[in-house]
């Protein structure tokens, strides 16, 4: 049984844990807001700043921005684990890709401020409607994973599908620039009202 732990218990935070209770995980979401994280259906909930990492998988379901407070306070108890970052560096503004110049992505850059974590992209390219559903548009929702770990991508990959959705390998974690190019384009079709908050990117096999 994996262990996993959620940071953020908005709608990509709640849609993760869910994925993660239904696959039979031990499930702790940490939240500023403590009673936003105890709403968080089969999980323990945590406030940022006082609990412990629990998980063995850690997912940061936060903004891009929130990256560096959440490295800071935890990135110690991140050793060892498996990071997922689910995020889309966007300036809201402009609606471009915002990362430091020379950063290929956000996990990239992640990957370097935590070197003894094995850090994988998922959830990006997946609304949070279609991951809280497990359903897009009539058929399984489809997580786009990347990772340079072989064994982090395939313990991911397997908490994904045990909770009931499907996965594609999108390769090393330099592919993370790609996911990010595309998560940001479907908030753009979202925003601009192109596309459905309850749809998205549909992978036909």
């Amino acid at each position: 049984m994996s262990n996993v732990t959620v940071f953020g218990a908005g709608n990509i935070g709640s849609a993760v844990a869910g994925i993660a209770v239904k696959a039979g995980a031990n499930v702790q979401v940490i939240d500023r807001d403590a009673d936003k994280a105890a709403g968080v259906p089969g999980a323990v909930a945590g406030k940022f700043g006082e609990a412990s990492v629990t998980g063995d998988i850690v997912v940061l379901a936060l903004p891009y921005p929130a990256y560096a407070d959440v490295v800071a306070a935890y990135g110690e108890q991140f050793a060892g684990k498996v990071v997922v970052d689910p995020s889309n560096p966007i300036d809201f503004a402009t609606f471009d890709l915002a990362l430091p110049e020379g950063v290929g992505s956000a996990a990239e850059e992640l990957a370097a401020k935590l070197p003894d974590s094995k850090v994988v992209k998922a959830f990006n390219t997946t609304f949070a409607a279609t991951l809280a559903s497990g359903v897009n548009d009539g058929a399984p929702t489809v997580v786009q994973v990347a990772a340079d770990a072989d064994d982090a991508k395939a313990a991911v990959r397997g908490l994904i599908e045990q909770g009931g959705l499907k996965t594609v390998d999108a390769g090393p974690l330099k592919r993370a620039q790609y996911l990010e190019g595309m998560g940001a384009l479907q908030i753009i079709l979202g925003v601009t009202e192109q596309t459905p908050w309850t749809g998205g990117y549909k992978v036909v096999k």
